[in-house]
């Protein structure tokens, strides 16, 4: 199994590449429970760039803080694009940041008719999200761990370009 550390080297190319570029960072987690936050903080000098992060696991949450609507919660589920990139524009928002990453999914039991394992990353800024979709399903612990893992190197991507 991939243990936390794993993440250390992308943690530090993140950390280097936002430093260099003087932008922010916040992140806006739900099934990966605060891991991408925690990935990206166990770096000396993580201050330097990183706002804060929420974990909302409950829908009420990602409405009121993150500014997610109600509707497309209602309309596409709350493992969904529409969520998922919404959370990252809210986070930016409610961080007070340049950029955000964001996870929702159903990473132990699907709902919905979602499987378990779906699981939606998203990042960017208020002006400009990506995301994707994973739905390999490993089990609950090995979905959050390769979510956190993807969406660190989806976002280092993202500000390497």
């Amino acid at each position: 199994m991939e243990k936390f550390t794993d993440n250390f080297p992308l943690a530090q190319e993140i950390l280097t590449r936002m430093v260099e570029l003087g932008k922010t960072l916040s992140t806006a987690e739900s099934c990966t429970s605060g891991r991408i936050a925690a990935a990206l903080t166990q770096v000396s000098g993580a201050s330097d760039y990183f706002q804060g992060g929420l974990v909302a696991y409950q829908d009420h949450l990602k409405v009121r803080y993150l500014e997610v609507r109600q509707e497309d919660i209602d309309a596409y589920d709350v493992v969904s694009q529409p969520v998922v990139e919404q959370m990252v524009r809210g986070a930016c928002r409610l961080f007070h940041s340049d950029y955000a990453i964001a996870s929702t999914g159903y990473a132990g039991t699907g709902a919905n008719g979602i499987p378990s394992g779906t699981i939606w990353i998203g990042w960017g800024s208020t002006q400009e999200v990506l995301s994707i979709c994973f739905t390999q399903d490993e089990g609950r612990e090995l979905n959050t761990v390769h979510a956190t893992t993807r969406a660190l190197e989806c976002f280092l991507r993202f500000i390497s370009n």
